[in-house]
């Protein structure tokens, strides 16, 4: 099929639609031969790319939110919650954020090629681990239109060719921001295939994708619980998953509560519908008289309501008895769980049980407990005296990230330049042979 086929950042015929599988085909087959070609790239074009586009993001500022405002004007008629609204938006703020993000990316250092470790055998053999990207990178995500421009860039600069297929409701936003990325690419003799967005939002063609293992090395899907379970279950290459964010904050017998109390509205309020929003409060009973009210004052003044056990429900009058499935809940809104617990062993079992591996966090003045909290905790972040929502790869200073992985293979957290790579052996003789 001809290049004409996917359009300047992905326009569609009605032919080709009837032709869909042909079509993904035709993407991942282009993906895979760019990022062969970016094996030959040098570190300095990667980033003139990313300074250049962060360039364009400024400069097209105004035709970015013009664009957005059409996605913004369908939402409603999309069944979109408020959260997912807020995630959709673009804002002057949060466009410079993304040019601020690719020009953070163009500071770290590029992995490709570089020597993770060597040793000299006895046999004189020079052995070396060198970094590698993975290929080509199916990304499947919410319609966040941010994440369109920092996965991109982290699989670029990794040397990896991406297929973003991002949610309908950013169909518009996508379209300018890849149209954006690719036009940089060309100017700077890159090759533009290495960015491409799915220009169908036809869900058979993540199926199609998913299939064409020889084109595509791994997939990474990042939003709802059901699209992670379908790409894990029907992916023919290997995944990287971003599951709930079910995030916790335990406030210790030792805690300052002055500090649980600014960590705890900053986790759950700074923004509600993001994935290390905190979702779950832990109070040991010590503390619960004097913290819980002062806190329930403060989240009320923000509109949010508080699910709790028995305990909590006692101490804040206008609790909602909290059920089981309340504790396991990412609301991603104005809602959070409470539970009264009698100790740090039982905070520790709590979140192990309910949460999702994502974020947790413990506020104490006590070493002992922040480390037997820390060792304890099965998550991909663990936070000591810091709110839930510095799980993230620019504030870990990755630049930006793909996703945070909950998975433990092949990486966990944040999903920045040096998780889109592999390593490979490169062996240095000089004509020794196996006896």
């Amino acid at each position: 099929m001809g290049r004409d086929l996917a359009g300047e950042a992905g326009t569609m015929t009605a032919d080709d639609i009837l032709n869909l599988e042909a079509y993904c085909v035709d993407v991942a087959r282009r993906a895979a031969d760019a990022a062969r070609r970016l094996g030959d790239v040098r570190s300095g074009i990667k980033d003139r790319w990313l300074v250049e586009s962060a360039a364009a993001l400024r400069d097209q500022t105004a035709h970015l939110l013009t664009v957005n405002a059409r996605d913004l004007a369908a939402a409603p008629g999309s069944g979109l919650t408020e959260a997912q609204v807020d995630r959709l938006r673009l804002t002057e703020a949060r466009i410079a954020d993304m040019a601020r993000g690719l020009e953070a990316i163009a500071a770290l250092p590029d992995p490709i090629g570089a020597t993770v470790s060597a040793t000299v055998r006895p046999n004189g053999l020079h052995v070396a681990k060198v970094r590698v990207p993975l290929g080509t990178v199916f990304f499947v995500y919410e319609s966040r239109p941010n994440v369109t421009v920092d996965a991109a860039a982290i699989c670029l600069k990794s040397g990896n060719a991406v297929i973003l297929r991002g949610g309908k409701e950013a169909r518009h936003s996508s379209d300018a921001l890849v149209t954006l990325l690719r036009s940089t690419a060309a100017r700077l003799e890159l090759p533009e295939d290495a960015v491409q967005l799915v220009a169908t939002t036809d869900r058979a063609a993540v199926g199609h994708f998913l299939r064409l293992s020889q084109y595509i090395n791994v997939a990474i899907p990042r939003g709802g619980t059901s699209l992670i379970q379908r790409v894990a279950r029907e992916a023919t290459m290997p995944v990287i998953k971003h599951y709930d964010g079910n995030c916790h904050v335990y406030v210790d017998a030792a805690a300052e509560l002055s500090m649980a109390i600014t960590i705890l509205i900053n986790a759950k309020c700074q923004r509600m519908g993001v994935c290390n929003a905190c979702e779950s409060l832990l109070v040991h009973e010590r503390v619960a008289g004097d913290y819980l009210p002062v806190l329930a004052a403060e989240l009320r003044r923000r509109g949010v309501e508080i699910r709790g056990d028995a305990a909590t429900c006692r101490l804040v009058p206008d609790a909602q008895p909290a059920t089981e499935e309340d504790f396991r809940t990412e609301y991603l809104g104005p809602c959070i769980s409470v539970c009264v617990v009698p100790s740090l062993e039982a905070a520790i079992d709590h979140i192990n049980r309910y949460g999702s591996h994502h974020t947790d966090a413990i506020v104490t003045r006590d070493l002992v407990a922040a480390r037997r909290f820390a060792a304890a905790v099965d998550s991909a972040a663990v936070m000591i005296n810091a709110s839930t929502r510095f799980h993230d790869g620019g504030e870990f200073g990755l630049g930006a990230e793909i996703g945070i992985s909950t998975d433990k293979f092949h990486a966990r957290g944040p999903c920045g330049l040096e998780e889109l790579t592999s390593y490979k052996y490169v062996v240095y003789g000089e004509g020794q042979v196996r006896s």
